[in-house]
C-alpha cells in the first residue's frame, strides 16, 4: 500500500510541474519572473517542474499555478479499504474461534476485480458455500458503512455478509437503537449459532463477538 501510495505522489508531481512548465512557456514568462512574483527560487522552482522536489508543497504549487494563471485543485476519492489495526485482526480471530472445525476462515480476501485494492476482512467457506465478514471496532456511520458493503457485495459476487461488530456497550446500544440496515435480517446470534454447526447462514447478520 505504502509502495503505491509513494508512486503516485510521484506520478501527481510530475503531471503538476509539466503543466506549470506548459503554462509558464505558453505565457512566455521565465522562471526569474515566476520567482519575483511568488518568492519561491528559480532553481526551487525548476525543480518543481521537473517533479523531483519531494517536499514541495501545496502553498508553492498554489503560488506558481497563480503565477501562470492557473488554479490549483485537489480531492480525494475512495480507491480500496482503509488499513485495519491491531484490534480489527483480533475481532476476526474471535469469529474464528466461534466456528465449525469444518469451516474455513480466510483473511484479506481481494476483490476478483482486476486493479480493485478492496478486500474482505475475511470469508468463511463451507462444503458449499462462502460468505464474507467484515470487522468494525467502532462504526461512525452506519448508512455510509452499509453503502461500502452494498457495493463489496455487488463487485464480489455475493447476496450476504457478516458484519462483525466489537461488543462493546456503544455498538450494543447502535444494534438497538434500530439504526442497523436493513438488509441485516438475520439474528446476530441465529448467525453464530448456525456457524457453530457448520451451517450456512444464509442472510446477512450483524455480529457481536
Amino acid at each position: 500500500m505504502q509502495d503505491v501510495a509513494a508512486e503516485r505522489a510521484r506520478t501527481i508531481r510530475a503531471d503538476l510541474g509539466r503543466d506549470l512548465r506548459i503554462a509558464r512557456l505558453e505565457a512566455d514568462l521565465s522562471l526569474r519572473e515566476i520567482a519575483s512574483a511568488t518568492g519561491i527560487s528559480a532553481p526551487q522552482e525548476s525543480r518543481i517542474e521537473r517533479g523531483v522536489m519531494r517536499t514541495v508543497t501545496i502553498e508553492q504549487v498554489a503560488r506558481m499555478a497563480a503565477a501562470v494563471g492557473l488554479d490549483l485543485s485537489a480531492r480525494l476519492h475512495p480507491a480500496g479499504d482503509p488499513i485495519r489495526d491491531a484490534a480489527h485482526a483480533a475481532l476476526v480471530e474471535r469469529l474464528r474461534a466461534r466456528l465449525h472445525p469444518s469451516l474455513t476462515l480466510l483473511t484479506e480476501v481481494p476483490l476478483p476485480i482486476p486493479g480493485d485494492r478492496r478486500a474482505w476482512d475475511a470469508v468463511i467457506r463451507g462444503t458449499a458455500w462462502q460468505i464474507p465478514a467484515e470487522a468494525e471496532t467502532r462504526p461512525r456511520d452506519m448508512q455510509a458503512l452499509d453503502r461500502r458493503l452494498a457495493l463489496k457485495l455487488r463487485d464480489g459476487g455475493f447476496e450476504s455478509v457478516l458484519l462483525v461488530l466489537l461488543d462493546s456497550a456503544a455498538n450494543r446500544r447502535l444494534v438497538r437503537s434500530g439504526a442497523i440496515p436493513p438488509r441485516f435480517s438475520l439474528d446476530g446470534r441465529s448467525a453464530l449459532a448456525r456457524l457453530a454447526e457448520g451451517r450456512e447462514p444464509g442472510e446477512s447478520a450483524v455480529v457481536l463477538l
